[in-house]
């Protein structure tokens, strides 16, 4: 399981539509299902219902897709611990003088 593949199936459940996830991920249509179809393989679980159109969530697609939009909040935290680390260090040191 990759922050790619769950960055996949949150669009895909965003948009109900394999080829309008793929133009927003910026990837083809066949390497998106490839990547939704090798997470289900992993998982043994069908996310999507595909017979349907639009697509559907199965029942546990739905907790996985929750489970998943937690995840990359989580994962984007660490981003933003990253560039505040690095403001602290831009900013340099402050050398103050003390008098007796």
């Amino acid at each position: 399981m990759t922050v790619t593949q769950l960055k996949y199936i949150i669009t895909l459940e965003r948009t109900r539509n394999f080829t309008k996830a793929a133009i927003i991920c910026e990837v083809s249509q066949p390497t998106l299902s490839m990547q939704i179809q090798k997470l289900e393989d992993e998982l043994k679980v069908c996310i999507f219902d595909r017979t349907k159109k639009p697509i559907e969530l199965t029942k546990v697609g739905s907790a996985i897709i929750n489970q998943a939009k937690r995840t990359i909040i989580e994962f984007n935290k660490i981003k933003e611990v990253i560039i505040d680390k690095k403001e602290v260090l831009k900013g340099g040191f402050i050398f103050r003088s003390f008098k007796n």
